[in-house]
């Protein structure tokens, strides 16, 4: 079964949680702090596999989860940290984060790797916060939660030139002459229901891939037939050679093929109609192919080259030709660097660390990533670790603020679900 795109959930491993221990033994005396830190949770990494050419093991997938790191123990013993979970997908497949629409991965290389979601960072035991001004700190801290991320992954197969065209124009015959590709061949529409690949060698030597895409029809942008499902695997192409049957065995006119094909393409996505394009006139062992070609001549002014894939006849001067265009066009970065996550700029941006709402007359809602995550990560298991906490909204000004916004003494304040008394 060939899947080229699935969604799928990934959540990478939480960090382990640091112990709070302390050193006692008989002839040690002052002992002072002595718990580990937790391991980090596991990444997940997406890897290129160049033997799988389909997501078939992602399809049933709904959820991918890293393993947690290891809880800190006592005798300044740190946890194990998870190893990364390694996803293995094909070559030229594109990873995308839903929420956001930002491209994470583009594994366009061989043996390439990519993180996709970062494991959460062990929590420090009690040893780690050991000061001049505190030598017996009595807390500690809970490990991060890894990142969960909502993807699709889709595959866009590498290959240098897509065959197009309506169903039955030759595509399959062509592929199947100019390389060692062996796809089905019939007298019907839509015989192909999955692109082919095949290495193509011109009479000097060079070699290059080409896709034989299933044919499109009308409407394929939109999802009709099978064009919407396939259209994706030209993106990557550097040139587009489009084959017309010019003898209109089936009753058409070619250059209404030819406007037909062009139109879907542009509207699936506008540079696809402006990559290098020739054409392939097929069928000109069949009557009336001649008269055809006239016309259409006069009103295309690609490069068109007269084939009969059926008599094996021309295809070395189109494949020469494909291979000296190949030389000439440099490789292009699939997305704009603003498509890519990691050039993204609002991820420098300063911003306000908390928010603060009032939600009723005696309630306080605040909110902020900073503040989430010093909750999260603080372990309420003692006095302590309570004040240590205060002390850190405190020097953040949520006291200042909510003392400016009104607040009194035993009003309650709400981060996430968690609740505490305002004290002035």
């Amino acid at each position: 079964m060939f899947v080229d795109e699935v969604e799928i959930k990934v959540e990478a491993g939480k960090g382990g949680d640091g112990c709070c221990a302390f050193r006692r033994e008989k002839y040690v005396s002052m002992g002072g702090p002595y718990g580990g830190n937790g391991g980090h949770g596991a990444d997940i990494i997406f890897k290129v596999d160049e033997g799988l050419h389909t997501l078939l093991d992602l399809r049933y997938q709904k959820t991918i989860k890293g393993s947690n790191g290891e809880n800190g123990r006592g005798k300044n013993q740190h946890g194990k940290g998870a190893a990364p979970l390694i996803v293995k997908v094909p070559l030229g497949t594109v990873v995308t984060d839903l929420d956001t629409g930002f491209v994470l991965a583009d594994l366009s290389h061989k043996d390439q790797e990519e993180v996709i979601a970062k494991g959460g960072r062990g929590g420090r035991g009690n040893t780690a916060f050991k000061t001049q001004a505190n030598t017996a700190p009595d807390y500690s801290e809970n490990g991060e939660e890894g990142e969960h991320k909502h993807l699709k992954v889709e595959v866009k197969m590498l290959a240098d030139v897509g065959l197009v065209g309506l169903p039955s124009v030759g595509k399959s015959t062509i592929i199947s002459c100019v390389s060692r590709s062996k796809p089905k061949i019939a007298a019907y529409h839509f015989t192909t229901l999955t692109p082919n690949l095949g290495v193509v060698r011109a009479s000097d030597g060079r070699s290059f891939v080409m896709a034989d895409l299933p044919g499109l029809i009308e409407g394929a942008s939109q999802g009709e037939g099978l064009g919407d499902k396939f259209l994706r695997h030209i993106e990557r192409t550097r040139v587009i050679a489009h084959v017309v049957d010019m003898s209109g065995s089936e009753g058409r006119d070619p250059y209404e093929d030819f406007l037909l094909i062009n139109k879907e393409l542009e509207a699936f996505h506008k540079k696809l109609i402006e990559k290098p394009m020739i054409v392939i006139a097929n069928k000109m062992d069949i009557e009336g192919a001649k008269e055809n070609l006239e016309e259409f001549q006069k009103k295309v002014s690609c490069e068109i080259f007269e084939v009969s894939a059926a008599m094996n006849q021309g295809l070395t001067q189109v494949v020469d030709r494909l291979a000296d265009l190949l030389d000439e066009i440099p490789s292009t970065h699939l997305f704009e660097d603003d498509q890519i996550e990691s050039h993204v700029l609002y991820k420098f941006k300063k911003e306000e660390p908390f928010t603060i709402t009032r939600e009723a007359e005696d309630l306080w809602a605040v909110q902020g990533e900073e503040v989430e995550k010093l909750l999260k990560r603080t372990k309420f298991s003692g006095e302590e670790a309570a004040y240590r906490f205060a002390k850190k909204l405190k020097r953040m000004g949520i006291d200042d603020k909510l003392l400016e916004m009104g607040a009194k003494e035993g009003d309650q304040v709400r981060i996430l679900d968690f609740y505490f008394d305002f004290k002035e």
